[in-house]
């Protein structure tokens, strides 16, 4: 029989869930977990290397001292009209989380243009300005939704147009032309340039080179989850997920993968097959078996590797077979029509 709901207060602890008597609550949090205070408090473990926190630091500092500097030397403006502050949340997005949906050039653009014009709209109709700026911001995320644009430092675009004072009011329509659409170019071509940089990562996420499961149609059935069923299960959610549902798809295939196997075995390394040492920063690395010649005895079952990826690029080795998959994490798969820049 399960408790009345107005008598208790209901959390989760990992799979149990329990029912404290809401007297506890003002007793304070001693008898909740630690666990639900970090499901309270949306905190995960935090698996980011140094060196990832540290590129995407200088991709921040980078991006906004370009769009300022740049900004002038095209319009000799100052103060808001010459960069929104909207822009600093775009480079949070494009730095720390450059493969994200809702970090990619449709959202970054569609999103900005749709909220500056519905932001100068809602100034220019709207008399009541605590009115005006709750419209702007509610319209501005409806229609974001509607073209596929979500992209939250959008609000803050149309926010900026009714409550950005004379200097953004006197600008009209053309408010959408500069400082937005030339904040947004600038940024975006940072963006492509100092991702580029970095061969773990990759800005927009398309130029991204390998994909860490195969394609979708070279799977088994049942080793994968069919597309159709993630899109179902994400509208049965009714929720939006900063990734896109190609890349839930690998991410499944992959977990389904260290489920099975928690190391790579060495008869599965294969030749021409790439892999990676799953390593984070400046430490990850692709490796494409070249050659090999295999033999009943390991020390001479060897294998004649190029780095095609990361750290090492072009450059050629050997080693035993064994020592290869004590090396590899896990096999990659080049994207299609995909130049790979080792090979």
């Amino acid at each position: 029989m399960s408790p009345k709901r107005s008598a208790c207060f209901a959390y989760e602890d990992l799979e149990t869930r329990y029912y404290a008597p809401s007297h506890t609550i003002s007793g304070g949090l001693d008898l909740i977990s630690v666990n639900t205070l970090h499901k309270l408090l949306g905190t995960e473990p935090d698996n980011t290397s140094r060196i990832e926190k540290l590129v995407s630091t200088l991709g921040g500092i980078v991006s906004i001292f370009l769009i300022a500097e740049i900004s002038y030397r095209v319009t000799g403006a100052s103060g808001a009209s010459l960069i929104v502050p909207s822009m600093g949340a775009s480079a949070v997005l494009l730095f720390a989380v450059p493969h994200g949906k809702l970090s990619q050039p449709w959202a970054l653009f569609g999103g900005h243009g749709i909220s500056a014009v519905i932001g100068v709209l809602c100034y220019q109709l709207v008399p009541d300005t605590f009115l005006a700026a709750g419209l702007a911001v509610g319209l501005a995320i409806g229609a974001m939704h509607l073209a596929n644009c979500i992209h939250p430092p959008g609000g803050a675009t149309a926010l900026a147009a009714v409550i950005g004072g004379p200097a953004i009011h006197s600008l009209g329509y053309s408010y959408l032309l500069s400082p937005i659409m030339l904040n947004c170019l600038v940024i975006f071509s940072v963006a492509v340039f100092f991702n580029g940089f970095f061969p773990w990562r990759r800005y927009p996420s398309s130029l991204m080179v390998f994909a860490k499961s195969p394609g979708i149609e070279s799977r088994n059935t049942q080793a994968r989850l069919d597309r159709k069923h993630i899109e179902q299960a994400m509208e049965d959610m009714d929720l939006i997920v900063d990734v896109t549902t190609d890349d839930l798809q690998r991410l499944f295939a992959l977990t389904r993968e260290y489920a099975e196997q928690d190391c790579i075995d060495c008869d599965s390394i294969e030749l021409g097959h790439y892999y990676t040492n799953g390593k984070h920063g400046s430490r990850w690395s692709v490796r494409k078996i070249i050659d090999e010649h295999r033999s009943s005895d390991p020390q001479h079952d060897m294998v004649v590797y190029r780095v095609v990826e990361g750290h090492g690029l072009r450059s050629s080795s050997s080693c035993t077979r064994e020592e290869f998959s004590q090396w590899a994490s896990h096999e990659v798969f080049p994207m299609r029509d995909k130049k790979l820049p080792g090979e």
